[in-house]
């Protein structure tokens, strides 16, 4: 039988990638806003979308609902965040940020942005190459 060699194991490396690449990010966002990795990401979606309820947050930033249901705590503790009841399903809150969540929003965005120009120039002309590769894997695994 093969042995598999787990650090050129495909799954592996683009898991280990993504967790340092986290990581790393959390810089960008963390000491100064002490937010940690599930809040920044309920943060972002709901700065992107305006109005999005739990369940779709979880799906869209790929997260388990408990870390979701955390982070929304978390964010509505620091009044970053508010609640309204759904129109259409009353079980279900649409989440929205304040305005002290939408200026931390505005302060983070600018330093993501260059987050990402960073890693980009970092890989230089294969930049292209490699975010084409990731959609095409986004497509294979309909993230």
């Amino acid at each position: 039988m093969a042995k598999l060699q787990l650090e050129q194991f495909l799954p592996y490396r683009l898991n280990r990638i993504a967790s340092a690449v986290s990581q790393d990010f959390r810089s960008v966002y963390g000491p100064h806003h002490d937010l940690t990795i599930p809040e920044w990401r309920v943060l972002a979606t709901l700065g992107q979308f305006e109005e999005i309820g739990a369940k779709a947050i979880g799906r869209h930033s790929a997260m388990h609902k408990t870390k979701v249901s955390r982070a929304v705590r978390a964010l509505e503790e620091r009044r970053w965040l508010r609640r309204r009841e759904s129109e259409e399903d009353r079980r279900e809150e649409i989440l929205s940020l304040t305005a002290l969540g939408q200026k931390t929003y505005r302060e983070i965005v600018p330093k993501a942005l260059a987050f990402e120009r960073h890693i980009l120039d970092e890989l230089g002309p294969e930049a292209e190459v490699v975010l084409n590769a990731l959609e095409r894997l986004e497509k294979i695994f309909k993230v």
